[in-house]
């Protein structure tokens, strides 16, 4: 498990059909097997060499996130497996990732102070999970929603974030990882066992109709 609060950002060295090569200061603390959340994707690691850790990643999981898309030299987020007894800055991330969103719009770079504005466009069927004021990971990162359109959601980026993550590198048409808050998916698994289970003979044995 994740917070979505992300540590380093780390230098893509290789990336080949299944194995994922990143270098970063943090990989000097890990261990082989260990989880580690690779801009929202939950990775383990299966070689270290100093500060260098290669990943392996199924077609499934480079067909349903952007790690297919990165290149040498392209920057990643960074943040190992939270420890028990930890402050829970951000959210609870999993990092399974839900879907892949693209920007549509931004405003403000974060020179200079500014923070910036995007709006991401995902499926219909993951905006259901999308609440204003709620929690979304975006490339890892744990994010508050501004505004909730039918299509698409607004995010409002602070200066320190966009400094400390990728996405300043972030622009329209580019593709991110999003995992939406996973309690709102049990809670709707939940509120459904429970209407499945409410049947003709449960409402009378309750008193409703006869």
């Amino acid at each position: 498990m994740f917070t979505g609060i992300i540590e380093e950002l780390g230098i893509v060295k290789n990336n080949s059909s299944n194995k994922i090569t990143v270098e970063a200061n943090l990989f000097s603390e890990t261990r082989l097997g260990e989880s580690i959340s690779v801009s929202g994707v939950c990775l383990t690691v299966v070689e270290r060499n100093g500060n260098s850790a290669a990943f392996e990643a199924s077609d499934e999981t480079k067909r349903r996130t952007t790690l297919s898309r990165l290149r040498a030299a392209s920057k990643v987020n960074l943040e190992r497996a939270v420890k028990v007894g930890e402050r829970l800055g951000g959210h609870i991330v999993t990092g399974h990732v839900d879907c892949i969103g693209k920007i549509i719009k931004g405003q403000g770079t974060g020179d200079r102070g500014q923070g910036k504005n995007i709006e991401i466009e995902v499926p219909v069927e993951i905006m259901k999970y999308v609440v204003e004021k709620g929690s979304v990971a975006v490339d890892g990162v744990s994010l508050t929603v501004t505004e909730v359109k039918a299509r698409s959601f607004v995010l409002s980026i602070l200066p320190y974030t966009l400094n400390a993550t990728t996405l300043a590198q972030r622009s329209s048409g580019d593709s991110v990882n999003i995992e939406v808050d996973i309690l709102g998916k049990y809670i709707e698994k939940l509120l459904a066992k429970e209407k499945k289970d409410i049947t003709k003979d449960f409402l009378i044995s309750h008193g409703f109709g006869a």
